[in-house]
């Protein structure tokens, strides 16, 4: 299976760790990924800890744990670009909330690239894709 599949049909919980220059970490719950290709995956985040984090240190962890057990996805991410208040948001999100059901936020919002450089189970080495 497809690792843009796995998401699009697992259920759970997702979290973005970065760190500043001096690696003081952060973590903020964020949903799934949105896949560009099987090898770069974009996230949405405001101009928050995440976001400022990033500029001065591109790497980063996605951990997704599955609803109602121990299973889930260890993405390790290196940011290679973003775009500021990017009409490729709405798009990306009108996919996910056809309704409009997403929530909408003041203030400028990130579409950040990654390249996907590891991936890992929840639990364990074993590389998974």
């Amino acid at each position: 299976m497809k690792l843009s599949d796995y998401f699009d049909q697992a259920e759970g919980f997702g979290v973005l760790s970065t760190a500043d220059r001096i690696g003081k970490v952060n973590a903020a719950v964020y949903g799934r990924p949105h896949f560009m290709d099987e090898e770069t995956v974009a996230f949405i985040a405001g101009d928050r800890l995440t976001h400022a984090n990033l500029q001065v240190n591109p790497h980063a962890v996605y951990l997704f744990k599955e609803e109602g057990c121990y299973e889930g996805r260890r993405l390790y991410i290196t940011k290679v670009r973003e775009e500021k208040d990017s009409p490729l948001i709405e798009e990306i999100r009108r996919k996910k909330h056809p309704a409009g059901e997403g929530k909408l936020k003041n203030g400028s919002r990130f579409l950040i690239f990654f390249h996907l450089d590891k991936v890992l189970p929840l639990i364990g080495d074993k590389k998974v894709f």
